[in-house]
């Protein structure tokens, strides 16, 4: 039989339920309409890649960077670097770079997702931001567009960037750029300078010792030079050594020699 009763005590429940309901519903589409806005923003903040396809960069992110932190301690920098072509470069020095920063750079799609994974974990173990897995790609786009930064922030930006990069450049011209701007010293950017600060000689001309001395210090560029004896660049010139015979870029006698030369 009709209950007129239970109708309307089951109306007045579902109003309350609707009451309850609202809140809820807006913090939502308040959350939908911020995570909207941050991706529309994200997206509109990150630059323009497709230039780089025929223009080299008049200056790079990391070198105005450089620039405001000596300005900030009263001082200025003198820049330092010169462009060369991709071919001028010696392929000891571009194999002994991969092998250094990114050995697959020429067969993934501009992010290496096993080391991504391996840094998130170690990183998560450690509490804090120990292991980059950036491959050659995503450090030219922190380099040209970014900064130093450590946070997961630029990482995103730093992922999203090297896979437009991958897009519309070929991997030469990537690791041609990356090349003539990457920091290998105080105020000076690029192999070809490096080479001629470093040992008074065009980057064409370097030998193995000075490929491996000048490869050593990409991590860590402010902190040891080239010309250092230091046990980390011993250490450095030894591993890529070892990983140059392995994969059979340098003779075994030429290891050996080498390897002289880096006794700790």
């Amino acid at each position: 039989a009709f209950d007129p009763e239970a109708v309307e005590e089951h109306l007045e429940e579902m109003k309350k339920k609707r009451k309850k309901l609202k809140p809820f519903l807006i913090v939502l589409l308040l959350l939908i309409a911020a995570l909207g806005l941050f991706t529309a923003y994200f997206f509109l903040s990150l630059p323009n890649v497709d230039y780089l396809k025929d223009q080299n960069p008049q200056t790079t992110a990391v070198i105005e960077q450089r620039k405001q932190e000596a300005q900030k301690q009263g001082k200025s920098l003198k820049i330092r670097q010169r462009w060369v072509g991709f071919n001028t470069i010696p392929e000891l020095l571009k194999n002994t770079v991969r092998v250094s920063e990114d050995v697959d750079f020429y067969s993934h799609d501009g992010v290496d997702y096993f080391e991504l994974k391996e840094s998130i974990k170690r990183n998560l173990k450690e509490g804090k931001k120990a292991r980059g897995g950036s491959t050659i790609t995503q450090q030219l786009a922190k380099n040209l567009f970014l900064s130093t930064e450590k946070s997961y922030y630029r990482k995103l930006k730093e992922f999203v960037i090297a896979k437009r990069m991958e897009k519309v450049l070929s991997k030469d011209r990537i690791f041609s750029i990356y090349l003539n701007v990457i920091e290998l010293g105080n105020g000076v950017f690029g192999v070809e300078a490096a080479s001629e600060i470093f040992f008074n000689k065009s980057v064409n001309r370097l030998t193995l010792s000075e490929t491996l001395r000048l490869a050593a210090v990409i991590p860590k560029p402010l902190k040891v030079t080239p010309l250092s004896n230091s046990n980390y660049l011993k250490w450095r010139a030894n591993l890529l050594l070892e990983r140059l015979v392995k994969y059979g870029y340098i003779s075994e006698s030429e290891y050996q020699s080498a390897k002289e030369e880096f006794k700790k």
